[in-house]
């Protein structure tokens, strides 16, 4: 069954994908080339490199999501591996159906897509058997295999394309969607606090207190601890120690002296042209006001970014530096010589030369050098210290025969103290145990530490006499919120019987045509949702901190559908809940077709290949 020519760009990326991947893929070579598969459906195998690949595009799919590269053992332990091969097993499963079907790619389809591929053209732009063979014959595969997987690739297609052909979300799911959205509510509110309470609230009495205090010994509590003794020393403890002489100073001083002493730059940006003649038209344009700089970049295919230049010195510029540098911010001159062709430049911005001498940057200088010292200093101990803890001393011991200072820590996950701020110290703090003796371990700032467990404590509440401020702030702000609360029905009360909440004596703020997802500061986030539940005319209460507000629900407006703006969200939430529903029904589908399919994967191979990938 010939596939439809609305594959085609589908089929050219899916090929150069596979190419790129697999000229810098896993190989079957890695494995001695034995293994040739992890696995297969129905006999259809999945290949060493497909798995191998996919692993390595989600690995890349996540340092860009997320700006962190995880390790292959941080992705098995989120189930990343798995996921992958759920995946390929499916796909499988999904070929084994559509040849069951009799779908395929016809040789002339074939044959079309692949001369058109640049990787596999001459010089000339025609096809190159020779380039054909060799970009196979790199990513490890020949001309059938790879022929073959191009026509399972287009039959899958296909058969997925037939699965969701015509599905789409009813309009009035969007509708209906944006409806809920778009509408909006114009209220009034005004906030009481204790300064609007008739009377301030009483002083409590011990055994007001006291209740209060049982009543919540939850809130009381501290929390278990790991009672540990270290000793420990860091680079900021010793600075003063530390020797720095002048030359060095001045050394380093001469060495960043490019640092300290900037010439005069400008941020600029250079749009580069074929001719000088091109160049001159556009800033014609430009200065009579027919066009913009961003116009000419835009119609260039370009945008801003790829004509920044950030800042630049006179120097950097050559020939165009003299110009650009007697222009003034926001100028565009031009055409002006350049190593790419005549281009026109933007300045965006004049840097001032900047100059700070030696008598300025000399106590910066001197802290750094102070530093990297004290590390040297410290990191010479490390030996000294290790010995002393094999040699059985304590940690008394030690701090009293080095640099090192002995302290002690009741160590909780909210402990404040200075070596509770260092992430090394407090994993060795969470994982010591009594048994362990202290060791050596270093401090990311190039301190050094060893630690003690004397024991653990249990959570249990805070004696009621150490905790008696906490309990007073806690019951007199329960006591401020009863009294407001009694306060706000008050007000309500006497609005619900004509008064105008302008009349309260109270400051009142108005929000005009406000939707669900707009963001209002200095209120309790619950006075959104209270607002859209009111009917208009209904008045209410809403609990802040320390506040009430009283809310009267000034106007309900039904979303408008015909502005632009609704209808753009209409369109986007129609088009996202048919790509759901496709992705549903899709998974569905394939889930359906893997349950009838049987599965095989070679463990032993799986392992391999993880070996690979450490």
């Amino acid at each position: 069954m010939a596939v439809q020519n609305s594959f085609t760009k589908t089929l050219v990326w899916i090929l150069m994908g596979m190419l790129i991947l697999g000229l810098g893929g896993f190989g079957i070579t890695n494995l001695g080339g034995n293994v040739q598969s992890v696995g297969n459906v129905d006999g259809k195998a999945i290949s060493v490199n497909d798995y191998y690949n996919a692993v390595q595009r989600e690995l890349d799919a996540f340092q860009a999501q997320t700006g962190q590269r995880i390790t292959f053992a941080q992705a098995q332990q989120i189930g990343l591996a798995q996921q992958v091969l759920s995946t390929l097993v499916s796909q499988r499963a999904l070929d084994v159906e559509a040849e069951r079907l009799g779908l395929s790619m016809g040789d002339e389809n074939l044959r079309d897509q692949i001369v058109t591929i640049p990787a596999f053209q001459g010089l000339d732009g025609s096809f190159d058997r020779e380039a054909y063979r060799f970009a196979l014959q790199n990513s490890g595969l020949n001309e059938s295999a790879f022929e073959n997987s191009l026509r399972e690739d287009a039959a899958r297609t296909l058969l997925q394309t037939a699965v969701i052909g015509g599905i789409e979300m009813p309009s009035t799911y969007g509708k209906t969607l944006t409806e809920f959205l778009a509408e909006t509510r114009s209220f009034s509110y005004a906030t009481i606090t204790e300064s609007n309470l008739d009377a301030g609230v009483p002083a409590p009495n011990d055994v007001d207190l006291q209740a209060y205090y049982d009543a919540n010994t939850d809130n009381f509590m501290q929390p278990a601890t790991r009672d540990i003794t270290y000793a420990w020393v860091a680079p900021s403890m010793i600075l003063d120690t530390v020797d720095v002489d002048e030359d060095s100073l001045k050394a380093l001083y001469e060495e960043r002296s490019a640092e300290f002493n900037q010439p005069e730059r400008r941020l600029v940006e250079r749009l580069v042209y074929g001719t000088e003649a091109d160049a001159a038209a556009a800033l014609t344009e430009i200065t009579a006001g027919n066009s913009s700089f961003e116009a000419e970049v835009e119609a260039r295919g370009l945008a801003l970014t790829d004509v920044d230049m950030g800042d630049v010195t006179k120097s950097a510029l050559s020939a165009a530096g003299d110009a650009v540098f007697a222009a003034g911010s926001g100028d565009v001159v031009g055409p002006l010589p350049t190593d790419l062709g005549p281009a026109l430049f933007r300045v965006n911005a004049i840097l001032e030369a900047q100059s700070t001498s030696y008598e300025d940057a000399k106590p910066a200088l001197r802290d750094e050098l102070a530093t990297d010292r004290a590390r040297r200093v410290i990191d010479a101990q490390i030996n000294t210290v290790d010995d002393l803890l094999a040699g059985g001393a304590t940690l008394e011991e030690v701090a009293d025969e080095t640099d090192l200072v002995l302290e002690a820590i009741n160590f909780h996950a909210g402990s404040t103290e200075a070596i509770a701020g260092y992430s090394d110290f407090r994993a060795a703090a969470q994982a010591v145990q009594d048994s362990d003796f202290p060791e050596v371990d270093t401090l990311d700032d190039g301190g050094i530490f060893a630690l003690r467990l004397d024991g653990t404590s249990e959570a249990a509440p805070i004696p009621f006499a150490e905790a008696r401020d906490a309990v007073e702030a806690a019951w007199r702000a329960e006591q401020v919120q009863v009294a407001l609360e009694a306060k706000a029905e008050a007000l309500i009360a006497e609005m619900k019987s004509g008064k105008d909440i302008i009349t309260l004596g109270l400051n009142v703020a108005q929000e005009q045509d406000t939707t669900r997802q707009d963001f209002l500061p200095d209120v309790p986030p619950a006075l959104l949702q209270t607002v859209f539940e009111m009917a208009e005319g209904d008045v209410s209460a809403v609990e802040g901190v320390g506040s009430y507000l009283i809310v009267e629900l000034d106007a309900v407006a039904a979303a408008d559908l015909s502005s632009g703006e609704n209808t753009s969200i209409q369109n986007l939430v129609n088009r996202q809940a048919s790509q759901a529903l496709t992705q549903d029904i899709l998974e569905a589908y394939a889930t359906y077709v893997r349950a009838g399919a049987e599965i095989e994967i070679d463990q032993s191979a799986l392992a391999a290949v993880h070996s690979q990938l450490q």
